[in-house]
């Protein structure tokens, strides 16, 4: 059964920090990646050690998704950024994981 997939208001504006062509790819590997399987880990999908963020992570290119499974049919985007070497960025500010 597929996940239906919500934003959180923080992680909508995360989305919105992004150009509409970066916008795009975000929302895109989103509907790819955790419409089905969100809470099996893959190359894409991680669960992650205990942290203030998101117990989960989606991966695609330099763009992080940090997300929660709430029950068998929906998952919540909790925030949105992306990585320059080994540093997250979420709306510009530097993260620690």
């Amino acid at each position: 059964m597929p996940f239906q997939v919500t934003l959180t208001p923080s992680a909508e504006a995360d989305l919105d920090y992004f150009k509409q062509f970066e916008q795009r790819v975000i929302v895109d590997a989103a509907k790819r990646y955790l419409r089905n399987d969100a809470d099996v880990e893959s190359q894409h999908r991680k669960k992650l050690r205990p942290n203030p963020l998101a117990p989960w992570e989606l991966r695609s290119g330099k763009y992080r998704m940090f997300y929660e499974v709430v029950d068998a049919t929906a998952v919540k985007i909790l925030a949105i950024g992306y990585k320059e070497h080994n540093d997250l960025f979420i709306r510009g500010q530097r993260v620690e994981l």
